[in-house]
């Protein structure tokens, strides 16, 4: 008998897919360890990872936040300045690299470059150019508010459980001389632009893959308990330096996030890899997981992404069922049941990529 004929129904895209209901696919994912209620869960990476951290917390999980907004703070207020975002004020990770870089600050390898970008009397974190609402008062106020979101991510490195990041981007902005990268290219969400300073890379499969292993390792070294959830943003490019149609550069970029996130997890029982990504992007899903826009995911996605989620935790992990209160389950019931939030309400996620938007300008198909 040939190896084929003893596999399940899940191996075989007829049975597994295309005769079934797009929201009916499942066992999609077989969780590696354990996350439960007292696991302390640190979210970062790019725009989607925000919905991992608000699924923990609406669910009673351990969603590790280590720079909590100031007591008495609003809600509206926390979230305008960038509290609650993911589990400390690092502000959007797109890239390997980026992760690599916030790694090596936190854990005293490296220290943050000395520059500071300056409009008017106002002053902005080229590292976090989109933090403060209107850039910062003065370098002092500045670089308290990083070495405090630097001693939060390293609270999360040191004395977390589970670290999960979604990769975002390959297309990078770096200095050209002293070899840091940026979040954002400068100019865009504040700074200027220098084309003899600012280089643009499209990261490769082998720097990309090295970057987030090298990460891992020196967090592991630092933490050796430390277990990682790799995730893929299903959100497109909003623009690309590449020359290529963004569609197409989109296509490689999230090709080659997904080959490095599966390759990394095959390698040890301490990564893992969750495909909220296809769980959005793949044929069976039709595009339906999308706003208009064709960008932004949806609630009716995030949704159908994070009950995916618990699951397939539930599924194998039944002996630790325990992992909904009563109460939670009454109130998620409910919500499923409310009025989904349009694209443009406060709660949405915080994505300073999505800036580039405005350099479209408004020129029609004929005259790109």
């Amino acid at each position: 008998m040939h190896p084929y004929a003893r596999l399940g129904a899940r191996a075989f895209w007829a049975t597994a897919v295309a005769q079934r209901d797009m929201l009916a696919i499942d066992e999609l994912w077989k969780p590696k360890v354990l996350i439960n209620r007292n696991t302390k869960v640190a979210t970062y990476g790019s725009c989607f990872a925000q919905h991992f951290g608000r699924a923990l917390s609406e669910r009673g999980f351990n969603w590790y936040v280590t720079e909590p907004a100031p007591p008495g703070l609003s809600i509206e207020s926390a979230r305008k300045f960038n509290y609650g975002v993911f589990s400390s004020r690092t502000a959007n990770i797109y890239t390997t690299t980026l992760l690599k870089q916030w790694v090596s600050w936190a854990l005293g390898d490296s220290t943050p470059p000395d520059e500071i970008w300056q409009a008017g009397d106002r002053f902005y974190d080229p590292f976090r150019p989109n933090i403060e609402p209107g850039g910062f008062a003065n370098e002092l106020e500045l670089r308290k508010s990083r070495d405090a979101a630097i001693r939060a991510f390293r609270k999360t490195l040191l004395h977390g459980d589970v670290f999960v990041f979604t990769l975002g981007l390959t297309e990078s902005w770096f200095n050209a001389s002293a070899g840091y990268e940026y979040p954002m290219c400068p100019g865009t969400v504040a700074g200027e632009f220098d084309a003899d300073r600012h280089v643009f890379r499209n990261q490769d499969f082998a720097f990309v893959r090295k970057s987030l292993s090298d990460a891992i390792d020196r967090i592991r070294a630092a933490n050796p308990d430390m277990r990682f959830l790799l995730t893929v943003s299903p959100v497109p490019l909003t623009a690309t330096m590449s020359g290529n149609h963004v569609l197409v550069a989109t296509a490689e970029s999230k090709a080659i996030l997904r080959a490095v996130a599966g390759d990394l997890s095959r390698g040890g029982d301490h990564i893992d890899y969750f495909p909220s990504y296809e769980m959005i992007t793949s044929v069976p899903f039709k595009g339906a997981f999308y706003e208009s826009n064709l960008r932004s995911v949806s609630r009716a996605g995030v949704d159908h992404v994070m009950k995916n989620f618990f699951q397939c935790l539930e599924a194998k992990f039944p002996a630790e069922l325990g992992l909904f209160a009563p109460e939670v389950v009454s109130r998620l019931e409910q919500q499923s049941h409310a009025p989904a939030p349009s694209a443009n309400d406060d709660d949405d996620v915080v994505c300073e990529e999505a800036i580039l938007e405005a350099f479209s300008g408004s020129r029609s198909v004929q005259e790109q």
